[in-house]
């Protein structure tokens, strides 16, 4: 069993699919995306009730369409969606921005619900700290509220994005249900964000990794990596997205391209081998 396989084996309640598929910035495409992305075999999916990057209504229009011609059901599908705060959203608010936090979470969730035609989500993520450094009293009062939405039965995971190490270490030092994912831009120049990484493998968190290929061009375009494609006959993007599934990450694609949403889920079929992980972990720092 691979070690992603393994740190997956431990959630609970739920299927977690090997990929997700991240529907931001998709706009009046989302709909038509989140039904090609099923199509090419695509059961995870990931949005966020913020419409300033997202359209979540759309995201559920195309998982409805999914649904009605019978290519998926509810539950094959593994749908994860966020709250964010005032500050990441703009005009088109998914709550009352005077109501106290712990009402705002609970208007959001009411909201993603309807959008996405379900009745339970399967992942809640808090959409980044309040604040820079810390957790402050608003981080504190929605994470709150995501917890009990969970012990309501209406989430079957909780977990957290955009997030530093002293962050996650606070808030699993001091919450009542500790998140099951952590999801975090990932770069190269940065160890692939390996102390975070690190901590959730030893907190039996899963880690979610996105912008893999936009926050890592020069990884792409690195001769050693392109020797590695080459020998397997792949994309160095789907040699960035097996290094990944191999290291233990669940990564996220937001590709527009259907062909490109094959290629992504074909890094299933192969695997990399130790010394080419410990190269690429490297390429970016070396």
């Amino acid at each position: 069993m691979s070690e992603s396989s393994a740190v997956l084996g431990r959630i609970e309640r739920t299927k977690v699919p090997p990929f997700l598929y991240g529907t931001a910035w998709k706009e009046e495409r989302t709909r038509e995306l989140t039904v090609a992305a099923l199509k090419a075999g695509f059961r995870g999916i990931d949005t966020a009730n913020q419409r300033k990057h997202y359209d979540e209504a759309s995201v559920g229009l195309g998982i409805a369409d999914a649904i009605q011609s019978q290519l998926v059901a509810r539950e094959e599908l593994f749908l994860q969606t966020k709250f964010t705060f005032r500050p990441g959203q703009d005009h088109r608010l998914p709550y009352d921005p005077a109501a106290p936090v712990a009402e705002q979470v609970k208007q959001s969730f009411s909201s993603s619900l309807q959008h996405l035609g379900t009745t339970w989500i399967d992942s809640y993520v808090l959409h980044g700290p309040s604040q820079g450094t810390g957790l402050g009293k608003s981080d504190w009062e929605a994470w709150s509220a995501i917890e009990s939405l969970y012990e309501q039965g209406l989430i079957r995971c909780l977990g957290i994005s955009n997030v530093s190490l002293d962050q996650l270490q606070t808030l699993t030092a001091r919450c009542r249900i500790a998140p099951h994912f952590v999801q975090n831009r990932c770069y190269a120049t940065m160890g692939w964000d390996g102390r975070v990484r690190d901590f959730c493998r030893t907190n039996g968190i899963v880690y979610q990794g996105f912008s893999l290929l936009t926050a890592n061009r020069p990884v792409l375009a690195h001769p050693q990596v392109l020797k590695i494609a080459q020998h397997y006959g792949r994309t160095p993007c789907q040699i960035v997205f097996r290094f990944a599934r191999d290291v233990g990450m669940l990564p996220l694609t937001g590709t527009t391209s259907v062909d490109h949403m094959r290629e992504d889920l074909e890094v299933l079929d192969f695997q990399l081998q130790p010394d080419e992980l410990k190269l690429i972990e490297r390429v970016a720092i070396a």
